[in-house]
C-alpha cells in the first residue's frame, strides 16, 4: 500500500475485509487507517485522494492483516470509547460493550453513596461511576490479576486513581454497599461454538463462559451477595444488578427472590433484549 492514496488504500482493504464476512468493513478500514495515520475519520473522507506516507501505509497494512486474523479492532487500536471515557484494552480483559452502560444508568439513577462492580474488568463501570457520580466510594473486584492490572492502568491514565479501590477476589471481606454491579460470565457453553471468531479466538475464555446454562457464576454469586445487601433491609436500600444473556433474566429474577430480593425489575438494551435484572433489598415484591 506503499504510495497509495487514502480511496485506493480504503476500498482495498474494505474488499479483503468483505471477503473474510467482517460485519462492518468500511468502519474498521477507516477507524484503522485513521489510526496509522493520525487522521481523523472526517479527514480521510474530505481527502481521500491525498497520498498515505509510507511508514503509514505500512502499519495500516498489517493492522488490515490483523483484522483479517479476526482480531477485534479495540485490541489492533489498544483502546475501547465506553461513555465518556477511553479505555485502554487488551486480551487479559473484555471489550466494554454499549449494554453494559445500562448498569452505570442504573448507579446514575439510585446515586448511592457505595458502589461495588464485581468482575470489572478493564474497570468500565467503576470508572464510569466514579467520573459521573463525583461523590459516590467506587470499589471494584475481579478475580484476574491482569484484568485487574489493565483497570488500575486505566484509573491511573484517566485521573481516576484516586476514586476507585480495586481489590482481586469477588466481595470485599466484612464490607457492604448500598449498590452491587456484576457483569459476570453469562454464556452457555452450547452456544460457544455460534458466536463470532472476534469473540471465540480473542476475548478471554474464563471471563465469558459460565457452564452449560450460562447461569453459574451467578447461581454461586447471587447468594454470596445478598447477604451484606440485606443489612439494609431496615432503611429500604441496597441493591444488586446484574448483566444477563438473552434469555436468561427469568432464571436470574427467580436466583434474586430465591435468596429474598422482594423486589425485582429487568431492563431491557436497545435491541429489546433482556439485558439487566435489578434486586432490590427489603422491600415486599410488588
Amino acid at each position: 500500500m506503499a504510495g497509495a492514496g487514502v480511496r485506493e488504500a480504503l476500498d482495498s482493504a474494505v474488499d479483503a475485509l468483505a471477503a473474510m464476512g467482517i460485519d462492518e468493513p468500511r468502519l474498521d478500514a477507516e477507524l484503522l487507517l485513521g489510526e496509522a495515520t493520525g487522521w481523523n475519520r472526517a479527514a480521510l473522507v474530505a481527502d481521500s485522494a491525498a497520498e498515505i506516507p509510507a511508514p503509514a501505509a505500512r502499519r495500516f497494512g498489517e493492522m488490515v492483516r490483523r483484522r483479517l486474523r479476526r482480531e477485534p479492532v479495540a485490541y489492533i487500536l489498544g483502546r475501547k470509547g465506553f461513555r465518556n471515557l477511553d479505555l485502554a484494552v487488551d486480551r487479559r480483559v473484555l471489550i466494554p460493550r454499549p449494554e453494559t452502560e445500562l448498569l452505570v444508568e442504573l448507579a446514575l439513577e439510585v446515586r448511592p453513596s457505595t458502589v461495588l462492580d464485581v468482575g470489572t474488568g478493564s474497570g468500565a463501570i467503576a470508572l464510569a461511576v466514579a467520573d459521573e457520580l463525583p461523590e459516590c466510594e467506587v470499589t471494584a473486584t475481579d478475580t484476574s490479576a491482569g484484568a485487574l492490572a489493565v483497570a488500575r492502568a486505566n484509573a491511573e491514565q484517566l485521573g481516576l486513581a484516586d476514586r476507585v479501590r480495586f481489590y482481586e477476589g469477588t466481595l470485599p471481606e466484612g464490607e457492604s454497599f448500598d449498590l452491587v454491579l456484576a457483569n459476570l460470565p453469562y454464556v452457555a457453553e452450547r452456544d460457544w461454538a455460534s458466536l463470532q471468531p472476534e469473540v471465540t479466538r480473542w476475548e478471554p475464555r474464563e471471563a465469558l463462559l459460565a457452564g452449560s446454562d450460562g447461569l453459574d457464576a451467578y447461581r454461586a454469586f447471587v447468594p454470596e451477595c445478598a447477604g451484606h445487601l440485606h443489612r439494609y433491609a431496615e432503611r429500604k436500600t441496597g441493591a444488586l444488578a446484574v448483566e444477563v444473556g438473552e434469555g436468561q433474566a427469568p432464571a436470574v429474577a427467580e436466583l434474586l427472590r430465591g435468596v429474598g430480593f422482594g423486589e425485582i425489575e429487568v431492563r431491557r438494551d436497545l435491541a429489546g433484549i433482556e439485558r439487566v435484572v435489578v434486586g432490590r433489598a427489603g422491600r415486599e415484591a410488588t
